[in-house]
């Protein structure tokens, strides 16, 4: 917790981040960009585990706040399918 770090978002640059919570193989969250909160979660589910990702905390009253919700919207699909794969080979 409080451990802070550079996240390279490729086209939109490094983002400073901050660890906000770790639960060993259940959750992490961090501090993103513009205030926001990333986490993610693991849920047993059946025979297997369900991987959640909840980013929220935009400032959608803000113009940047808005432009980052909207860019982010058909981003984390992509990162969420580049995962698939991986996590499914484990």
């Amino acid at each position: 917790m409080g451990h802070r770090f550079d996240m390279d978002m490729g086209p939109w640059g490094r983002q400073r981040c901050e660890v906000l919570a770790v639960e060993p193989e259940r959750l992490f969250r961090i501090q993103f960009a513009l205030n926001t909160t990333i986490t993610w979660t693991l849920v047993s589910e059946g025979t297997g585990t369900r991987l959640e990702l909840t980013h929220e905390g935009f400032d959608l009253d803000s113009p940047m706040g808005r432009r980052a919700f909207e860019g982010m919207k058909p981003g984390w699909p992509g990162v969420l399918a580049r995962i698939a794969p991986v996590a499914d080979a484990l």
